[in-house]
């Protein structure tokens, strides 16, 4: 490793960072993050924080589990590579696509496959979507439905289908035949509705009209998170999943749950659509199925679906997709490592403790500090709070003096994500009570000095 001169001199001069303006990274470098213990993160210049990310929701096991490193160390050395294109498989593939299965089985959940993220398992999960309906001899079912305010990943499908134009606009024309409903956000939607109940219904009314309009026909799947996350950790109603799930069974569409953050704990259930008492048709992965210690992915179908594909005789059932890294021996070592892990530790237990306690905080904030114009969560280990410079007229807080909470707070001792101006926690789901409180006195200490 380069000494710390030459890694500050170098800063952002040769490598562009996702979700950022490049010639931000050079007028101010990003703080580079030299090492990570349990839940805090160091940095070159030897700043120590809680890390109230997770990394990017993902770092669910924090980052001293040697289990999980242990085996893919081991992994290495025994088998650092094999295709899982037809034909050949390795025996830690099908292991982890069993320890997947059954972690998912109460979902209604029979298959496995693997991507290299979550974007890859998003982008598998439409795909397959219009070929199932293709097998069934419904080759007009293209189109596909979500929320706005919802995140599905960068690739042109999951861009399509994303409900936030920060990751839309700069890229059209995106894949035809994509829709959007309002998102289940009571602090801003077009319908000015503050219940949530009333809202959920309000939705879907709005999304039998949409499916009417379109055809119920053209229509492939419908694809939401449980809880939006990177849209602001949205919580709906825990009618509105359900009430979704009837509207897609009545008109023959599937619902594809996208569990990329909701997945292996992080609402307090094993998945976010067990949490809201729905079994989806679809489900996509990745995260929190190796606490992102290898980049790994994965789509989920129902029997329901796999039985389309597997019972097929026109001989269209061929899966021609897939990516170098599915079912990599290393990310699948990983995998059943993490899940053996996530088990032992029941971190679904512990989420939805400190993510009450969490949530109860940050409650008394909002009370001690007027920017605070929203906060949200309570449901697991998933905090949002929308920051704004009027409370009376929900006026979004300017970038400025964002950056300056964002970095006060870490000074403080915890490292939050912005998302424009939404202050978002999803700590390590192995995070303690004391930790948490640690997250607390930071943001505390970070909203005084704004």
């Amino acid at each position: 490793m380069k000494d710390d001169n030459f890694l500050k001199e170098n800063n952002a001069r040769h490598l562009w960072h996702p979700m950022g303006h490049p010639g931000d990274s050079l007028e101010t470098p990003p703080r580079i993050i030299t090492g990570a213990e349990g839940v805090y993160v160091h940095d070159i210049d030897g700043h120590s924080a809680i890390d109230a990310v997770g990394g990017l929701w993902c770092v669910n096991l924090g980052y001293s589990n040697n289990p999980i490193k242990d085996a893919i160390a081991k992994q290495l050395y025994d088998l650092p590579y094999s295709s899982n294109f037809a034909g050949s498989t390795n025996p830690c593939a099908i292991e982890a696509s069993l320890a997947v299965r059954n972690m998912f089985a109460e979902d209604g959940m029979a298959r496995v496959f693997f991507t290299s993220g979550g974007s890859d398992s998003v982008e598998t999960a439409l795909r397959l979507s219009r070929q199932y309906h293709r097998l069934r001899n419904e080759p007009t079912r293209t189109k596909f439905l979500s929320l706005k305010k919802g995140y599905h990943g960068t690739h042109f499908g999951g861009a399509s289908v994303n409900g936030n134009n920060r990751f839309r606009i700069n890229y059209e024309p995106l894949m035809p035949g994509c829709f959007h409903l309002p998102s289940p956000y009571t602090y801003r939607n077009p319908f000015d509705e503050t219940d949530p109940a009333a809202l959920a219904q309000k939705i879907a009314a709005s999304f039998e009209d949409e499916i009417l309009f379109q055809g119920a026909q053209t229509i492939a799947a419908f694809i939401m998170e449980p809880i939006q996350g990177a849209g602001g950790v949205i919580v709906p109603d825990a009618s509105f999943m359900k009430l979704m799930r009837g509207i897609c069974d009545k008109y023959g569409i599937l619902m594809i749950s996208d569990e990329v953050i909701t997945g292996f704990g992080r609402t307090g259930d094993w998945s976010g659509a067990r949490h809201w008492g729905v079994k989806p048709d679809m489900m996509c992965l990745a995260k929190g199925i190796t606490s992102a210690y290898f980049p790994v992915g994965a789509a989920l179908m129902s029997e329901k679906v796999a039985e389309v594909f597997e019972k097929d005789t026109t001989g269209e059932a061929g899966i021609y997709h897939g990516y170098t890294y599915s079912a990599h021996p290393v990310g699948a070592a990983a995998v059943v490592a993490c899940l053996q892990e996530t088990l032992r530790l029941d971190t679904k237990t512990n989420a939805a403790a400190r993510g009450t306690q969490l949530f109860e905080g940050v409650k008394k904030l909002a009370d001690k500090y007027d920017i605070i114009g929203d906060i949200r969560g309570g449901e697991g280990l998933m905090i949002g709070l929308e920051i704004v410079s009027d409370k009376a007229t929900k006026t979004p807080m300017d970038g400025v003096t964002m950056a300056r909470l964002h970095q006060a707070t870490f000074e403080a001792g915890a490292l939050v994500r912005l998302g424009m101006h939404n202050v978002l926690m999803s700590p390590p789901l192995v995070i303690t009570e004391a930790e948490v409180d640690g997250i607390l006195t930071a943001l505390d200490r970070g909203f005084a000095n704004v």
